[in-house]
C-alpha cells in the first residue's frame, strides 16, 4: 500500500506561519485604523474608511507585478524582501502625526503586504505534494481565515484595553516573527520557463493575470465585499446595539468553527469535488448575515459568528483551491495574485463604499442588504465555476 507523502513538513508550517503573521497583522490594522483616525486625527467617517482600505490599493498595484516577477527573482528572495519592507515600513507608524502621512504609509504598506502575501501563496503550492495539493492548499487557506478572525479580536481587545500605541507593537513583533521564519524555509525554486522566444514588446495581460483564475476571482471579490463590512462597522454596529463585549467573541466563534469544519470540507473537497463544499458555504454566508443584522442578544451575535465563520471561511479557502488547480503549473505565482488582487479589490472598496451608504441604511440594512447579496453569488458562483466543476464531474465521477 503506497503512503501518502507528508504535508506537515517544517517548509509547510513555516510558510503558513509567516502567511498567517502577515495576515493578522494586516487585519488587525484593517479593524482599529478607522476608529484610530477618527480619535487621533479627526477623521470623516469616509475618510476613516480610506485610512483602512488604501492600504489594500497598494497590495492590489503591486501584486501582479510580484506575480510575473517572482519566478525570475525567486520565490524565497521575494518574501524575505517583502517582510523586510513589512517590517520597515510597520516601525514608520509610530512617529506619524498627520492623517496625510498615515494614509502615505498604509499605502506603501499595502505595497509591502502585497509582495509577501503573493510569495506566501506561491511557496505553499510548490511545497506541497501534488497528490495532496487540495488538502494542502485548504490546510494553507486556513491560515488565512484564521487570521480574518484572530486579527479583528486582537485589534479590538487591544484597543479597547491598551493604548493606541500597542496595535503597532503588536503587529511589529508579528512581522519579525514571520521574518525569522522565512529565513529558516527551504524553499524549492522551481526551473526557469523559457518564454524568451516570441516576447511581445508592451503590456500584456497575460503577463500579469492568470486568465483561469478570472472567473473565480470574480465570485470571490464580491464574497469578499461583503466581508469587509463585518471587518470595517462590527465594532460600530455592536456598540449601537449594546453589545461590545459580544462582539468581541464574535470572531473567536468564526475561528474555532472554522477549524472544526476545516477537516471535514477539506476531505469533501477532495472527495465529492468543489460543488459540494460551496453551494452549502454560501447559503451559510448568507444565512449568517441576517442572523447578524437581527441580533438582539450576545448569543445571536455569537451563533452568527460560527455561521459565518463555517460559511466564508469554507468559501474563501475552496476558492483559493479552485484557482490554483485551474491553473498551469508554471503560472502559479500568477493565480495566485491575480485571486488575491480580486479578493483584495473587494475587501478594500468596501469600506470606503459602505461608508458612503451606512447612513441612508443603518447598520440592520446594511447586514441585509450583505445577506441579499451573499445569496446571489449562489448564482454567480453557478456560472462562473460550479456549472463547469459539475460538467467535470458528471464526465469523471469520483468514487
Amino acid at each position: 500500500m503506497n503512503r501518502k507523502p507528508k504535508l506537515w513538513t517544517k517548509d509547510f508550517i513555516m510558510v503558513s506561519a509567516a502567511n498567517f503573521l502577515l495576515f493578522v497583522s494586516f487585519y488587525m490594522l484593517m479593524v482599529t485604523l478607522a476608529i484610530y483616525s477618527i480619535e487621533q486625527f479627526q477623521a470623516s467617517q469616509s475618510m476613516a474608511g480610506l485610512a483602512s482600505s488604501i492600504f489594500v490599493l497598494g497590495a492590489v498595484i503591486v501584486r501582479p507585478i510580484a506575480g510575473k516577477m517572482i519566478e525570475t527573482v525567486g520565490r524565497k528572495r521575494l518574501l524575505v524582501f517583502g517582510i523586510a519592507l513589512f517590517l520597515v515600513i510597520m516601525l514608520l507608524y509610530f512617529p506619524v502625526n498627520n492623517l496625510g502621512l498615515l494614509l502615505l504609509i498604509r499605502f506603501l504598506h499595502g505595497f509591502a503586504f502585497g509582495i509577501g502575501t503573493t510569495a506566501t501563496g506561491t511557496i505553499a503550492v510548490g511545497v506541497i505534494p501534488q497528490v495532496r495539493r487540495g488538502e494542502g492548499m485548504g490546510y494553507f487557506a486556513t491560515s488565512t481565515n484564521l487570521a480574518m478572525a484572530v486579527g479583528p479580536f486582537l485589534g479590538l481587545i487591544i484597543s479597547q484595553y491598551f493604548a493606541d500605541d500597542m496595535i503597532f507593537v503588536a503587529t511589529t513583533i508579528f512581522s519579525i516573527i514571520a521574518l525569522v521564519a522565512t529565513l529558516l524555509m527551504n524553499v524549492p525554486e522551481r526551473e526557469k520557463v523559457k518564454e524568451h522566444q516570441n516576447v511581445k514588446k508592451g503590456f500584456r495581460f497575460s503577463d500579469y493575470f492568470e486568465k483561469t483564475t478570472l472567473p473565480i476571482a470574480i465570485f470571490v471579490a464580491i464574497s469578499g465585499f461583503v466581508y469587509s463590512s463585518i471587518l470595517s462597522f462590527m465594532t460600530a454596529y455592536a456598540t449601537e446595539i449594546n453589545l461590545v463585549d459580544a462582539a468581541s467573541f464574535f470572531f473567536v466563534m468564526y475561528a474555532v468553527f472554522l477549524l472544526l469544519s476545516r477537516p471535514v470540507t477539506g476531505r469533501m473537497f477532495d472527495l465529492r469535488g468543489e460543488n459540494i463544499v460551496m453551494y452549502p458555504a454560501i447559503l451559510l454566508y448568507g444565512v449568517g448575515l441576517i442572523l447578524l443584522s437581527q441580533a438582539q442578544l450576545g448569543i445571536t451575535l455569537l451563533i452568527a459568528g460560527a455561521i459565518i465563520g463555517v460559511g466564508f471561511g469554507t468559501l474563501q479557502s475552496s476558492a483559493q483551491t479552485i484557482a490554483v488547480n485551474e491553473a498551469p503549473n508554471h503560472r502559479v505565482g500568477l493565480a495566485t495574485s491575480t485571486f488575491f488582487v480580486f479578493f483584495d479589490i473587494g475587501v478594500g472598496t468596501g469600506p470606503f463604499l459602505l461608508g458612503i451608504i451606512l447612513p441612508l441604511t443603518g447598520f440592520r440594512g446594511l447586514y441585509l442588504g450583505m445577506a441579499a447579496i451573499a445569496f446571489i453569488t449562489i448564482a454567480v458562483y453557478y456560472l462562473v465555476h460550479g456549472k463547469k466543476a459539475a460538467e467535470r464531474l458528471r464526465l469523471n465521477p469520483q468514487d
